[in-house]
């Protein structure tokens, strides 16, 4: 539904204005809500994007809530090579037991009313589908999607087209036992043992509610306010922090810790116009994507970022074992790395923080001498003096931390492969 009074007030007197709520055909962009297209996966013409595409939406027959596709899911949809396929994702907040599940209610609370709340979202908070708040995963994961022809050691090249939010708003949450200062924050006391989504306060867990807005610039920007009702600002670069191939395991996948078949991986510089490679590990790789994001700072302290449903556009692409695009000198990958217009991304993963950062300097190695033709001690040298290592996040039990090679520096260096 299309709303389009002059202005719409979110809490704490928060106005986003009309052209942000409102863009037509006249603008070139969907008016929010962006509700479902379809009910089912398949073919589709999507607003904003010439031809047609393939479409997945959140429904109860596509998503997991808390777990990753595995080696026993079926596929939803099966696409050529080279394909794109957009994805309505859902953000989980809102919807967990903690804030009742019960994202009319919840967000009813800060002044959003019913029109602006997503119809899927409703859908599956209000159906039978199990989650165990304490147990399984928060995010709600959509897919997966096969690749025609995709075997194990092949490499899928995902090129992220565009992130596009669903709503004007999103969540922050800090819960206690998590984040990167348990048992200080957060503040007051602790979960009661008869909390349940029936009686979300008992958790004691805090989340913000965080509307967004276009600025005079035309770009979005999330709002806050200190305790004296001044406005706080920070810009908002949507990005999936879940994105991922099923695991070759029949066991199953938690969906909060990532792993080498990428997943809950959280590396805010993976937004639109950038590149993942991940290593196919099953038949036809299946895609999958989740824990849409619209803004997170590196290491992602409280426990979660601006959490947004997204709608989120790919082109999947088949790197058959030995193609000379898959950044490596065996010609596969052990794990996922990343490319934007600027930089190469390569991603390190451990429990321990200072693992995860010595397996991304090992990886930055395996890549320069691979691939750009340096000598191992020559190329840890120039890591020291010419690479950031950024903290990806902190919270999702396996850290990550991630290098950020300038490709500026190489422009006159023929890449081997």
């Amino acid at each position: 539904m299309k709303i389009c009074s002059a202005k719409l007030l979110f809490a704490a007197s928060v106005l986003v204005a009309s052209s942000s709520l409102c863009a037509g055909p006249k603008s070139g962009q969907p008016a929010l809500p962006l509700q479902p297209l379809a009910e089912k996966p398949g073919l589709l013409s999507v607003p904003g994007i010439s031809g047609k595409v393939f479409y997945v939406p959140s429904t109860l027959d596509t998503i997991k809530w808390g777990y990753l596709p595995n080696a026993t899911d079926a596929p939803l949809l099966t696409v050529p090579s080279g394909a794109t396929v957009v994805f309505d994702t859902l953000s989980h907040e809102g919807l967990l037991e903690d804030q009742g599940r019960d994202p009319l209610k919840y967000f009813a609370s800060h002044g959003v009313p019913a029109q602006m709340v997503l119809k899927d979202a409703i859908a599956i908070t209000g159906s039978a589908t199990p989650h165990d708040f304490s147990k399984d995963g928060p995010h709600i994961i959509t897919g997966p999607v096969a690749v025609d022809g995709a075997e194990p050691g092949d490499v899928l090249k995902v090129d992220i087209l565009a992130v596009q939010p669903r709503v004007p708003y999103g969540v922050i949450s800090n819960r206690h036992g998590k984040g990167a200062l348990p048992g200080e924050y957060p503040l007051g006391p602790k979960p009661e043992a008869d909390a349940s989504a029936a009686s979300p306060e008992k958790f004691h867990n805090v989340s913000v509610f965080t509307p967004i807005r276009k600025n005079k610039n035309g770009k979005w920007e999330a709002v806050m306010k200190n305790s004296r009702g001044e406005e706080i600002t920070f810009p908002n670069v949507p990005f999936m922090g879940v994105m991922g191939v099923a695991a070759a395991t029949d066991a199953p996948v938690h969906s909060v810790p990532p792993g080498v078949y990428g997943g809950n991986m959280d590396i805010n510089d993976l937004s639109a116009g950038t590149t993942v490679y991940i290593p196919v590990f099953v038949k036809g790789a299946n895609f999958y994507t989740g824990d849409p994001h619209m803004a997170q700072g590196d290491g992602e302290v409280a426990l979660t970022a601006l959490e947004h449903s997204m709608r989120a556009s790919f082109r999947l692409t088949l790197l058959k074992k030995g193609d000379a695009r898959i950044p490596s000198a065996s010609g596969s990958l052990e794990k996922p790395f990343g490319e934007t217009k600027q930089h190469w991304i390569t991603i390190g993963l451990h429990a321990d923080l200072d693992e995860a950062m010595k397996d991304a300097v090992r990886e930055s190695l395996r890549f320069l001498t691979e691939v750009l033709g340096m000598e191992p001690a020559q190329a840890y040298a120039y890591l020291s003096a010419a690479t950031d290592y950024q903290v990806s996040q902190v919270v999702d039990r396996t850290k990550g931390v991630h290098g950020m090679i300038r490709k500026s520096d190489f422009a006159k260096i023929k890449k081997t492969r």
